[in-house]
């Protein structure tokens, strides 16, 4: 099923979320319906809290990135390996390497895009949908692609890496998509005014 996405202003997307067990109620649904909901809105990733669920929880999927490089970004990232991966409590270990920019969107701040800095490698601990432990370092895009779902569970945003100059620049635009002016093809779950 496809679920709505919440737009910015949510108090859900500010919240540092908790760990949870294999007891949570419907959780293989959940993560089916944060698949699909991913794919229809055209996203590499997306965490819970952008579907109203305040659970340490996202998924990511970089290997559509990689098939679609074009030779310019085969040549700039020629070792990127994707992933297609279920992240049940995750916790960062470690952010290293060079910061690096790279030019940012979110399926819950539609129409915006700015270019962030994010550490090379990221290292997590995290759990499979099937509760199984894992540790793994991960690089290139697909560190930048989990370090902003990271961030969801966090309560932070893409924005949040940006100069207070710059955010205010961005007020108008982040006020009309907590209005509700800001429209998209898919379903949004916008703040209560």
């Amino acid at each position: 099923m496809i679920l709505p996405i919440v737009a910015y202003g949510h108090p859900v997307l500010r919240v540092q979320c908790p760990d949870i067990d294999a007891s949570f109620p419907d959780l293989q649904k959940l993560i089916a319906d944060m698949w699909e909901t991913m794919y229809r809105s055209n996203g590499v990733g997306i965490a819970a809290p952008q579907v109203n669920h305040a659970i340490r929880l996202f998924v990511v999927d970089t290997e559509q990135i990689v098939e679609g490089f074009d030779e310019e970004d085969k040549r700039e990232y020629p070792n990127e390996k994707g992933i297609k991966r279920v992240f049940i409590n995750a916790h960062k270990i470690e952010e290293s390497g060079i910061p690096w920019a790279y030019n940012e969107g979110c399926l819950s701040i539609p129409k915006v895009r700015e270019d962030i800095k994010r550490g090379e490698v990221v290292r997590l601990r995290y759990m499979d949908e099937n509760f199984q432990e894992h540790e793994e370092s991960f690089d290139g895009i697909t560190a930048r692609v989990i370090l902003h779902e990271y961030d969801h569970i966090e309560g932070k945003l893409f924005i949040d890496h940006l100069p207070p100059l710059k955010r205010r620049l961005l007020k108008k635009k982040l006020d009309d998509i907590t209005s509700g002016k800001v429209r998209m093809d898919y379903k949004m779950l916008y703040p209560k005014k």
